[in-house]
């Protein structure tokens, strides 16, 4: 078997090091041929963009050997073009001016290995203008920039957000300058985790075409079904064979921790990182979530007091993905670009494009789940996962008795400065978290047919339905009665319980709860 390129970004790598490409160069082609010259795409960490723009690199560099075997490999006319590889991962971007002599020295070192020079006194948008003319006489240029908004996001995740919109109005003015240079450029490339509205960063570059969203290029990034199934055939064969389960066994377990992503609604793949480390590690983890810590949008999503429990099945408009701008942060539309959640669904509402986004996969969903109860209780893991498996076991047993007095146990060991905004929205989403991270099948703000139920969750024999109020949970109880919420339920074929919870807010806990087993009539 080949090496997994775990870390590796590096085309010329892969037969050099003998590792496993997966091709995807038939839909690279579909990007060469189709006539388009300024293309677009965002996508979150870690899914494989650099390599995408190092594979064009050689593309249009014309070393076409590197591609023998590779579906392209005799499908172009090869022909080498002068080629401006920019990655901001490798700029230095401390301070605006930083940033602005950063650029100038890339240009000036870029233009040096065509034998050219920039001139030191020209401003960064200059010296890049300079650049791609004298390139031109070489051939028609080709730009690839990757992860074009570093600058911008890393002062975003530091909330500092003066210094994100300094970071933006250079790299607006640096790419502005692209559009008034069509007739010296054979091909533009740009990526990038985010995707700034067309009104920022791009505005004076608008021939860009978005493809972040075309169902044309939705596996461009990422391993289909097929693919997982036909590169990785003999890692899944021998994993199994460690795991003793059936190869089909695996295959289904692997779907549900790490495939799911898709941004078309159709289209699913797997994530790459998480699929190469998998196969390396044989053990199923959160390799992925793991590479980078969602706290700047914890801390959005508390400031702005988002409902959290809605994120499993959350409906959007098409304008949330034009919407992300430095200094009104769209939390649904930041979740997405950032790969917590992706679309699981398009359908039309009144003749408009409407989007269901949730979580990928498991991975996804527990790892975030698991950080935020981490953070809404400032339990770290280890006392976190103790918590959790002891309500597991209340959940198992059915026994509320015992899952309240685990709810209580946990409340009381909050430290009394974490419980924020409206407290019964606090309450419920703890509860919400605990639940879902024990495994239950839970449902918050249900909806019925005049009203929406709090909480419900399902064991295999039973169906909670639970309703919270600041007071008394015997108010709390005869709200669902009065508002008949068990009448959805009655077609399951299980038992039906009425949980009534109310909070004490000064103890900051939960004062009481009444249960009661349904009964018709």
């Amino acid at each position: 078997m080949k090496n997994l390129p775990i870390g590796i970004q590096t085309f010329s790598k892969f037969k050099t090091g003998n590792y496993l490409y997966i091709d995807k160069t038939r839909e690279i082609h579909q990007l060469l041929a189709e006539g388009g010259e300024y293309y677009f795409l965002s996508r979150p960490r870690r899914f494989g963009k650099s390599l995408l723009i190092s594979t064009l690199l050689e593309i249009f560099s014309g070393n076409k050997e590197l591609f023998k075997g590779l579906w392209i490999y005799d499908q172009i006319p090869w022909k080498k073009h002068p080629v401006i590889h920019l990655d901001f991962m490798k700029i230095s971007f401390k301070t605006p001016e930083v940033l602005e002599n950063s650029l100038k020295r890339f240009l000036n070192d870029y233009a040096g290995v065509y034998g050219l020079t920039v001139d030191k006194e020209r401003d960064y948008k200059e010296a890049f203008v300079k650049l791609i003319k004298e390139l031109s006489a070489k051939g028609r240029v080709v730009i690839l920039i990757d992860e074009y908004d570093k600058p911008i996001i890393n002062y975003v995740e530091n909330q500092e957000i003066e210094k994100a919109k300094e970071m933006r109005n250079i790299l607006k003015n640096f790419y502005g300058v692209i559009k008034g240079l069509d007739e010296y450029l054979r091909f533009v490339f740009i990526t990038g985790v985010s995707k700034f509205s067309k009104v920022s960063v791009f505005s004076d570059l608008n021939n860009l075409r978005d493809i972040t969203l075309s169902r044309q290029f939705s596996t461009l990034l990422g391993y289909t079904e097929d693919e997982l199934l036909h590169y990785f055939d003999r890692h899944i064969e021998i994993m199994a064979g460690e795991l003793d389960i059936s190869k089909n066994q695996l295959k289904g377990k692997i779907r549900k921790w790490y495939n799911g992503y898709s941004w078309d609604g159709k289209n699913f793949v797997y994530n790459p990182f998480s699929i190469l480390n998998l196969f390396k590690e044989e053990s199923f983890e959160n390799f992925w979530f793991s590479t980078g810590t969602p706290s700047f949008l914890i801390n959005i999503i508390k400031n702005k007091r988002r409902d959290i429990t809605g994120f499993e099945e959350l409906p959007v408009s098409s304008y949330t993905f034009d919407s992300f701008e430095i200094d009104n942060m769209d939390i649904s539309a930041l979740l997405f670009q950032t790969g917590y959640l992706t679309i699981k669904k398009i359908y039309l509402k009144r003749e408009k494009k409407r989007y269901r986004l949730s979580y990928p996969n498991k991975e996804v969903r527990d790892s975030f789940l698991t950080y935020l109860f981490q953070d809404y209780t400032q339990k770290d893991m280890a006392l976190a996962g103790r918590v959790i498996d002891r309500v597991v076991e209340a959940i198992e047993e059915n026994s509320m008795d015992r899952l309240m007095e685990e709810l209580k146990s946990l409340f009381a060991s909050i430290p009394y400065h974490i419980f924020i905004g409206e407290k019964e929205a606090y309450y419920h989403t703890v509860i919400y978290l605990i639940l879902k991270l024990a495994g239950a099948d839970v449902k918050s703000e249900d909806p019925t047919n005049i009203g929406r139920i709090d909480a419900v969750f399902e064991t295999e024999t039973r169906v909670y339905i639970m309703e919270f109020k600041i007071g008394s949970e015997q108010d709390a109880l005869e709200q669902i009665k009065e508002m008949k919420y068990s009448e959805k339920y009655l077609s399951r074929g299980k038992e039906i319980v009425l949980v009534g919870v109310g909070f004490d807010p000064e103890k900051r806990n939960i004062g009481g709860y009444v249960q009661e087993e349904w009964v018709a009539g």
